[in-house]
């Protein structure tokens, strides 16, 4: 295992590579996409800082079940057990994966505008209206063909074990009438242990199930969906980590 002082050297290199390829990468890419109106030179560039931070790192990740996804747009169902699951997921579910965010996260420098022109939602969990909203907003996306990725725990699980599922999500998928895609990721949460900013090599797996449909259900069936992708993904943890 990496010693605290060489986990600390390799961190702060890696955070000082990543915030120095997002200063200059950033302007480059909201310019390319707003002038060339060329959104796929945005995630193409996201991508690559996803690549590099991981590189950098040592995180390693391997999917499996990729073969399970289908064509068109589907909403990614993940747990979330730690900082590095949104990156990983990021660069290994869809070249250009949308997701539905934290509101609070929109007000970092930089993100909160590539966010928006890379067409990710943000979700005002506090505000019941703007909330709703932004569930539309994605609905209207995914009917566009956008694929999505949500965490419908709301935050990370500090021990693994599921949280309560929020619905809005869900609500959107049924609204769209695009599948749901349950996804199960292990191994992050060793990357950064409790109260250290050091982040460690770990390799991390990636579980991809079958397709629950929602063609046919409306919103009421929302909580029966909701169980139904929970149990989905529970099984889908419970076959353990891909590594061997």
């Amino acid at each position: 295992m990496l010693s605290t002082a060489a986990a600390a050297v390799r961190s702060v290199v890696t955070y000082a590579g990543v915030l120095a390829y997002i200063a200059v990468a950033g302007p480059l890419g909201l310019f390319i996409s707003v002038v060339f109106k060329w959104k796929d030179g945005l995630y193409a560039l996201g991508h690559a800082g996803v690549r590099l931070a991981l590189g950098m790192s040592g995180i390693r990740y391997r999917v499996e079940g990729r073969q399970h996804v289908p064509s068109g747009a589907v909403v990614f169902c993940s747990n979330h057990e730690s900082n590095v699951d949104p990156p990983i997921l990021f660069e290994a579910l869809h070249s250009h994966l949308h997701i539905l965010y934290k509101a609070e996260l929109h007000g970092f420098p930089i993100m909160g505008t590539v966010f928006d022109v890379g067409g990710f939602v943000p979700v005002d969990r506090g505000d019941r209206d703007r909330a709703l909203a932004s569930i539309e907003r994605g609905a209207a996306s995914l009917r566009a063909g956008n694929s999505f990725l949500i965490f419908p725990e709301g935050t990370r699980s500090r021990t693994g074990a599921l949280l309560p599922f929020k619905k809005g999500g869900f609500i959107m998928a049924i609204k769209a009438q695009v599948p749901i895609v349950p996804v199960a990721v292990q191994g992050g949460r060793a990357a950064m242990q409790k109260g250290s900013p050091w982040v460690r090599p770990v390799r991390v797996s990636v579980r991809i199930g079958r397709p629950i449909e929602t063609a046919g259900r409306d919103v009421d069936d929302r909580g029966a969906l909701v169980a139904e992708v929970r149990e989905a993904i529970e099984a889908l943890l419970a076959e353990g980590p891909v590594w061997t």
